[in-house]
């Protein structure tokens, strides 16, 4: 599946405790109802057999939808699943490596939080950007320190890849985002963990 920028607009991530109300795999059929364009599946405590149990579930859930499912850092669970991809940050898989494994038609992300970063990256193997941490958030407490939007903009400037803003932003966010140069919004807690998933994915789209 080729990338659409399209699909970055709103791009949801899993978080299992947060999404423990409806599960992971309800809670992303009902984003996705609500407007999700992309679904990364990251569980930091998972092993590889896990995910993959849990991808296969998800990729049937989002059958029909057309919406990519990229697993986080673990790129045998994602050759496996033939899921649509794998999103990697600064310290995870490889991504020369990842696209080696997942070949030509994989969607491969880089998290990217510096200019360092951006100008050290192959654009050849990576086909989309996650730019941030834009704002501080509680569900990762290894980030970075937060760039807030000028930053986040100026990093944008930085390349013509498709890009995605992730760290702590929610629907009054969204405009700013995307005036900054991003392709959309990854978010976490603005819709895992909402007492209506749906209609927290529906909110980004009527504002």
């Amino acid at each position: 599946m080729a990338l659409n920028r399209e699909a970055l607009r709103l791009y949801l991530v899993t978080d299992p405790v947060l999404c423990a109300q409806f599960g992971v795999v309800e809670t992303v059929e009902q984003a996705v109802r609500g407007g999700v364009t992309c679904v990364q599946l990251r569980d930091k405590t998972a092993g590889t057999k896990e995910l993959i149990a849990l991808g296969k579930a998800i990729l049937s859930a989002l059958k029909g939808t057309g919406v990519p499912l990229l697993i986080n850092d673990d790129v045998e669970a994602a050759k496996e699943l033939n899921a649509h991809g794998l999103h990697v940050g600064q310290s995870d898989a490889d991504v020369a490596h990842a696209r080696a494994v997942l070949g030509p038609q994989a969607i491969i992300g880089l998290s990217c939080e510096t200019a360092q970063h951006i100008h050290a990256l192959d654009e050849s193997v990576v086909d989309y950007l996650g730019i941030g941490t834009v704002f501080a958030t509680q569900t990762k407490s290894n980030h970075s320190v937060p760039m807030g939007l000028n930053g986040l903009a100026d990093l944008c400037a930085l390349t013509s890849l498709p890009k995605v803003a992730i760290g702590g932003l929610k629907v009054e966010h969204q405009n700013a985002v995307l005036e900054a140069g991003a392709d959309g919004l990854a978010v976490v807690s603005a819709i895992c963990g909402q007492p209506d998933p749906r209609a927290a994915a529906r909110a980004f789209f009527q504002t």
